[in-house]
């Protein structure tokens, strides 16, 4: 298939090294969430620190869609077979999509975003509607912290819609397979 890379815009960039780069007509924002009450083996949930238990909430995440005219930023990194694999079981609240002819730069390569499934999308409906709908602190910090160490915070915040959803300080505790 040749080289490969993903687009990362949220937490990937915090994990990942990359190259920065910029999506066209797209937006971000907090759009997807995830069921804190289901247990789903190789998955997630969280506790709160100070209670020990686990929360009823959604926890919203970040995600892209379509919008003409606007960009987001973010960091593209190169990926294998495997790691690409791994990252489509991981990223259960997305839909891997090439999004190659939409990067301002070329990049040499097949580049591939990771975009907020339907379901994920209802969810935080679900959540919002509810009022349970949270965003973990922890996250938003680490999203933050790596457009800020690439001195991109400022384009980062340009190009995200803000969150209207609670921070809630939550402890991530991952599932086994």
């Amino acid at each position: 298939m040749g080289r490969q890379l993903v687009f990362g815009y949220g937490s990937l960039p915090a994990e990942e090294a990359g190259v920065a780069c910029c999506l066209r007509d797209h937006r971000r924002g907090w759009d997807v969430a995830m069921d804190n009450r289901e247990a789903i083996p190789g998955y997630k949930y969280y506790l709160d620190p100070h209670t020990g238990e686990r929360p009823a909430v959604y926890v919203a995440y970040l995600s892209i869609s379509p919008a003409p005219g606007e960009r987001v930023n973010g960091f593209a990194f190169i990926v294998g077979d495997e790691e690409l694999a791994l990252l489509d079981q991981r990223e259960r609240n997305y839909e891997r999509r090439d999004v190659t002819e939409l990067l301002e730069t070329d990049l040499g390569g097949r580049v591939w975003a990771y975009v907020g499934t339907a379901a994920a999308r209802k969810r935080l409906a679900i959540g919002r509607e509810r009022g349970t709908a949270v965003v973990s602190r922890r996250y938003l910090e680490r999203v933050r912290d790596a457009f800020d160490a690439r001195d991109l915070l400022d384009d980062f915040d340009a190009t995200t819609d803000p969150h209207d959803l609670p921070l809630r300080t939550l402890l991530r505790r991952d599932i086994r397979p």
